[in-house]
């Protein structure tokens, strides 16, 4: 029963973003489970779920390291419409300027988006050095950067 319970916790999240505990238990409820806050609690624990920010400052339950591509991908793209207001390339680095302020959270952003060409980042307060390598990827990563400018 509790492997079943688990195997349907773990189907609930991907499926769609659980916000509380409350909300698994009635999606289970809903799949015909019995289940007390307490139980769910403890299915949490032991699947070793955490919470994670979303899009409009929501959390939701997931799986550590698991990477919730399509919201990161969108909070990325709007940091960029928002904050972005030029790039450069030299080599294989990439020079973002924001408005000032912007370059924190852009930067954090594209930590967390996870491409692979990207080494890393550095953010002040209106530039950020994008570290990119192989060399030869570092114009198509900028493309990428432009796509997501574009409306």
């Amino acid at each position: 029963m509790k492997a079943n319970r688990q195997r349907k916790i773990l189907e609930i999240i991907r499926r769609a973003p659980v916000e509380s505990q409350k909300a698994l238990a009635s999606a289970l409820k809903a799949n015909g489970f019995k289940v007390t806050q307490a139980t769910v609690s403890r299915d949490i624990k032991e699947l070793g779920l955490i919470k994670v920010p979303t899009i409009n400052n929501l959390c939701c339950y997931t799986f550590p390291g698991e990477r919730v591509t399509p919201r990161i991908e969108e909070r990325l793209k709007r940091l960029f419409r928002d904050s972005v207001i030029g790039m450069d390339l030299s080599e294989n680095l990439i020079i973002i300027k924001t408005h000032p302020g912007g370059a924190q959270g852009v930067a954090s952003a594209i930590d967390q988006v996870g491409w692979n060409e990207i080494i890393g980042t550095v953010g002040g307060d209106d530039t950020i050095l994008v570290v990119i390598k192989p060399k030869n990827a570092a114009e198509k990563v900028l493309k990428r950067f432009n796509n997501l400018n574009e409306g």
